[in-house]
């Protein structure tokens, strides 16, 4: 048995914040009920065609879900959004600013509402609209991505993601909190906040450095070395955290034990300051070895490393082989390669239900709660 298995999750969602919430839970055991538009659905599941025909970020974030079509504007329909919400553990939303308080839903003493925004439910952009480049924007993340020359936004939807997971942890908590009190509650989760809460290093950074955290590509702006340094046939990926893995460095991997009494060098806040100095000493003292060579010469030493895989490379990463962390997974398009949740529950096998086709338990459903079916 799953931790979750018993509970009703009944999700008005779309797009990636709600969505992701939700599937964690699923993952975890509950059960999942999205409620979709009839005839079109979540409108993630048209970003792309990539997957079977199907979109990626859908199937992303879908599997272990059940698919009910419900025009929640037609009295008929609404009665069976009531009669879900009358059964639910959890209500979870991220609808447009406004759009649930406007259904005037009735809820009860022990559910636990999650609403999920853009920019929270006051102030003067509670209204605005909200997706995950305009978020990163307005929490400052595409100031500090990208090269010196050209902001960018982050390569995933880190605002959705973010609220998402707060979303997950606010549901965790809040069904603890249940068990003491036997009541529910409401929360809220807005995309600002949350991955302002993930940006603290660069805001305290700047309000008390008195500077912005510098653009600095795949490098760290408050950390060096850290990031890509060459090597005679590629590049290997360095990460010292500490003044003792910069000596490991200098002494078992450079060859240089002197770089480490250096003063330009001698401390973290030094080598931020020189970095260029540093960075070109580092390719010179590498330039002889090979990738491989240099990985395996930091591996003994201690030192954090990595190599920059494509996609296609971490679908075959042969840590998440061994570890046996791919399953397949059902869609309407046929199966695909899913890697397996990330809270691993020893001792039980982890729920993997398909993917739905849009309406797929519509039928289901309405006969469950005694309701007609659709007209």
């Amino acid at each position: 048995m799953l931790p979750l298995e018993g509970i009703l999750v009944v999700a008005l969602e779309q797009a990636v914040a709600a969505p992701f919430a939700t599937r964690q839970l699923a993952d975890l055991g509950a059960r999942v009920i999205k409620i979709e538009r009839p005839g079109t659905g979540d409108f993630a599941r048209k970003y792309d065609e990539t997957v079977h025909g199907q979109s990626s970020h859908f199937i992303w974030l879908n599997r272990n879900k059940e698919s009910i079509t419900l025009d929640i504007k037609d009295p008929k329909d609404r009665e069976v959004l009531d009669a879900l919400i009358a059964k639910a553990d959890v209500f979870v939303q991220n609808l447009a600013p406004g759009a649930v308080d406007r259904l005037g839903l009735t809820t009860h003493e022990r559910l636990i509402v999650a609403n999920i925004s853009g920019y929270g439910p006051d102030g003067p952009y509670q209204d605005k609209k909200a997706y995950d480049l305009l978020v990163q924007c307005e929490a400052g993340v595409v100031s500090l991505t990208g090269t010196p020359g050209e902001p960018a936004k982050a390569g995933i939807p880190v605002a959705d993601i973010a609220a998402g997971m707060y979303a997950y942890s606010g549901v965790l908590s809040a069904l603890y909190e249940r068990e003491r009190t036997g009541k529910g509650t409401t929360f809220d989760v807005a995309m600002l906040d949350a991955l302002g809460e993930w940006a603290g290093f660069p805001y305290y950074f700047a309000k008390y450095g008195g500077t912005e955290p510098p653009r600095a590509g795949a490098k760290h702006a408050a950390i060096s070395p850290y990031g890509p340094y060459r090597t005679a046939d590629g590049t290997v990926f360095i990460g010292v955290q500490n003044d003792r893995e910069w000596r490991a460095l200098c002494e078992s991997v450079l060859g240089r034990a002197d770089l480490a009494t250096d003063a330009r060098f001698a401390t973290n806040t030094a080598r931020v300051a020189h970095d260029d100095e540093l960075t070109a000493l580092l390719e010179q003292a590498l330039a002889g070895r090979s990738s491989a060579e240099v990985e395996h010469r930091l591996d003994t030493a201690g030192i954090a490393n990595a190599r920059m895989r494509t996609m296609a490379e971490f679908a075959a990463h042969p840590q998440l082989e061994a570890r046996r962390r791919w399953a397949d997974v059902g869609t309407p398009g046929g199966e695909v390669t899913a890697l397996l949740p990330p809270v691993d529950v020893h001792g039980r096998l982890p729920r993997l239900d398909p993917v739905p086709d849009l309406g797929e338990h519509s039928a289901a459903i309405r006969a469950e709660l005694g309701l007609p079916e659709d007209r």
